[in-house]
Formats: C-alpha cells, sequence, structure tokens
C-alpha cells in the first residue's frame, strides 16, 4: 500500500466515523463539531483526487462560513432538552421504519451498481488545479469575472451604507 491509499482508508474512516457522531450525537453543538471534521475529511479526499480548488473551497464555505452559521443559530435558539416536546412512540416508529426503506432502497441502488474495474486516477490530470482555473478566468472569461468583481463591491458598499444607518 503506498502513501494515497493509507491516507484514502484514513480519510474514509475519519469521515464516516464523524458523520455517525453527527447523527447520534445528543447536543446539536457536538452536531455541528463533528460535521465540520467530516467537511475536512472530504477536502481531503478532493485534494487526493488532484481537485485543489475544490477541497479549498469546501473548507473555505462549507466548514468555515457555514458551519459557523449553523453554530450562531443552533446557539441563539437555545436548544436543550427540557424545551423538547416528548416523541410518541409510534412517531419514532414510523421513524424507523421509514429510515429501514430508504437503507433498502439504498443497498438495491448499490447492487446494481457496476463498479468493478472501475478506480480513480489519482495524481493524474490537470482539471481541478488552480492554475488551470486561473489561466481559464484570466483569458477565457475575463469580462464575466470582472462583472462578478463589480457585482460584489456594490454588494459590498449597499451592506456599508445599510449598515451605517
Amino acid at each position: 500500500m503506498d502513501i494515497s491509499q493509507v491516507l484514502f482508508y484514513a480519510l474514509s474512516a475519519m469521515a464516516l466515523g464523524s458523520a455517525i457522531m453527527v447523527v447520534i450525537s445528543r447536543n446539536p453543538v457536538h452536531s455541528v463539531l463533528w460535521l465540520i471534521i467530516t467537511f475536512f475529511a472530504i477536502s481531503g479526499h478532493y485534494i487526493l483526487l488532484n481537485a485543489q480548488f475544490l477541497g479549498i473551497v469546501n473548507l473555505i464555505v462549507y466548514a468555515g462560513a457555514i458551519m459557523v452559521l449553523f453554530l450562531f443559530v443552533i446557539m441563539l435558539m437555545n436548544l436543550n432538552a427540557e424545551t423538547e416536546p416528548q416523541k410518541n412512540k409510534w412517531l419514532k416508529l414510523a421513524g424507523v421504519v421509514a429510515g429501514g426503506c430508504l437503507l433498502l432502497v439504498l443497498v438495491a441502488a448499490l447492487k446494481q451498481a457496476e463498479v468493478k474495474g472501475k478506480v480513480a486516477e489519482l495524481g493524474t490530470g490537470d482539471i481541478g488545479l488552480i492554475k488551470n482555473l486561473g489561466n481559464a478566468l484570466f483569458t477565457d472569461f475575463v469580462v464575466p469575472f470582472e462583472i462578478s468583481s463589480i457585482l460584489f463591491l456594490s454588494a459590498m458598499v449597499g451592506a456599508v451604507v445599510i449598515g451605517k444607518k
């Protein structure tokens, strides 16, 4: 086994373990923290697949901005066990049955998928490289890129004007 396989299995175990902890964690703040770890593992997979830009954007946007927003919303809602209504046992049973049906459909769909002989190419290709994305942005798509930068600048100016009042 080479280093890429070791990293793949380690990141996969980390992603699966933290995703399970997101679901079974009783504290919503802990669930958000486990979800951040899941996003880090997924970003590691993107980097292993030679898609550096996608991995970095995943870290910045999801693990950075959206998870902080989730954390603020959870803290502002002040969720605790005393305010949560008790669920009926029939509702819990219906949830278990629905989850079992979903698992059955997923297993049936994955059983028909042919994955033998299909291997992801690691370290080859240059589709996800930041260098190629920069070349495309500043040669082929320079006008839309500049228009979007003007749009973002006007949005920032608008936010400052609204914030000053």
